[in-house]
């Protein structure tokens, strides 16, 4: 028998789901939605067509002792909605700062829960970062305004490489001090 490992970190109530820690038992949905395309050419490192094994190494990454990533589920169950939603989360960069990501499943798009869950993460600031940092492809203006209206800053225009895209892809860069 093997057990695993229960990650300390915050479930955080949103009301309408909650965001509670990535555990093994998500890889079917996460991989579903992660092979998704259009989930894919929106973030830097997920690949398309997603390569065999990379959700559970992913897993594997993100549930370890020695994690620079923290990533919480979107999780509907206990409101009557799907099990997993979505995904944010928080890469620690140093001195008490990190950069946030996130994607929601198309099946959920222009629902708000990107927005309610963006914001929920920065009320909890779990890390008690002093700085978070985002950044979002140029072409995806609805992400921009997830951040924009959870209270960041645009910083700057930049450029980094998608997988997906296999290519460079120009970006917004956004910046949240936190109280």
């Amino acid at each position: 028998m093997k057990i695993e490992t229960i990650i300390n970190q915050q479930v955080i109530d949103c009301g309408r789901f909650s965001l509670r820690p990535l555990r093994k038992s998500d890889a079917g949905l996460l991989e579903l939605y992660s092979s998704d395309e259009r989930i894919a050419r929106s973030t830097t490192n997920i690949a398309h067509p997603l390569p065999p094994g990379s959700t559970e190494a992913f897993i594997a990454r993100v549930t370890g002792e020695d994690r620079s990533e923290e990533v919480w589920v979107l999780d509907g169950s206990l409101q009557g909605h799907a099990e997993l939603l979505g995904v944010v989360s928080l890469t620690c960069i140093e001195r008490d700062q990190a950069e946030i990501g996130y994607w929601i499943a198309p099946a959920f798009w222009n629902t708000g829960y990107a927005s309610e869950a963006v914001t929920a993460m920065l009320n909890a600031n779990p890390k008690g970062n002093k700085t978070i940092f985002a950044e979002v492809f140029q072409d995806n203006p609805a992400s921009a305004r997830v951040l924009t209206n959870a209270g960041f800053e645009y910083i700057g225009d930049a450029e980094t490489h998608s997988v997906a895209r296999g290519a460079n892809v120009e970006t917004w860069t956004y910046i949240k001090k936190m109280g």
